[in-house]
């Protein structure tokens, strides 16, 4: 049954490889026997964070809101090790105005984070998850967050700071990733007949160097204690994109050490 949790043979896609949560799951995958393609809008930023490529990673620079740009990863891809035999949608974007009030949020910056958090994870869906359909199996994970099922307690943001300005969870994110979770279920009833299995990882709170007042505030919120790590995040997603999940199909599991519990 070990052996079930392992991805050795196994291709990968991996959009938004260079974030946090990216590199780990690269560096996670890899040491199961995966080879990644890992995707990221910035070339150098690919090579910064992950090293330059090897016999098990290959880097693409692409922009997930584009398919043409998609569309050539997936050529590079198939030119080197066939189609994929799993992808993980894991991009995401910040606006200028990010945290900028909603009553004021310029409608042109909602449609940019819309158009990488879910129209992106759409697009990749369409050029890599259609192959495995047509060849019959596959895994799809997609990146949600615990504000795409509950809304955030602004509370703990307060008097954290980024660029001067306050912080918030921003009304785009929570509705880009509430419409992703929807994306994962209709893909899930409409690739399954055709062996492609469609999960998502909802996460809470990632380390990411936050004030230890957040850190402080969120960590009160949180039944085990503590934030998560991007490895506690990796190891669900080598869960979902390996056989051990094989009859596991249309499933959000929540890495939140507890917080929606509550």
């Amino acid at each position: 049954m070990a052996d079930a949790f392992r991805l050795d043979g196994k291709t990968v896609v991996l959009t938004g490889a260079a974030g946090v949560i990216g590199t780990q799951v690269v560096l996670a995958f890899v040491e199961a026997g995966a080879r990644v393609c890992a995707i990221d809008r910035n070339p150098a930023l690919l090579k910064q964070k992950l090293g330059p490529e090897h016999g098990s990673l290959m880097h693409c620079a692409a922009d997930v809101s584009s398919k043409e740009a998609l569309l050539r990863a997936r050529k590079k891809l198939e030119s080197k090790w066939g189609t994929a035999d799993a992808l993980v949608n894991n991009a995401a974007a910040r606006s200028l105005n990010y945290f900028e009030p909603f009553e004021t949020l310029d409608v042109a910056e909602w449609n940019e984070v819309m158009a990488v958090n879910l129209t992106g994870a759409m697009l990749a869906c369409q050029v890599f998850g259609s192959a495995m359909a047509d060849r019959g199996r596959g895994s799809i994970v997609n990146t949600l967050s615990v504000y795409g099922i509950v809304g955030p307690d602004q509370r703990i943001y307060e008097g954290s700071l980024h660029l001067g300005k306050p912080v918030n969870s921003p009304a785009v994110y929570g509705a880009s990733k509430a419409g992703l979770w929807g994306l994962t279920r209709y893909l899930a009833t409409y690739w399954g007949k055709r062996g492609v299995r469609v999960n998502a990882v909802s996460t809470g709170a990632v380390s990411n160097g936050q004030s230890e007042e957040f850190v402080r505030n969120y960590s009160s919120q949180v039944p085990l204690g503590r934030m998560a790590e991007a490895d506690d995040v990796a190891a669900a997603m080598r869960y979902l994109a390996s056989d051990a999940s094989k009859h596991v199909t249309g499933h959000n599991l929540v890495v939140d050490g507890g917080r929606t519990a509550w």
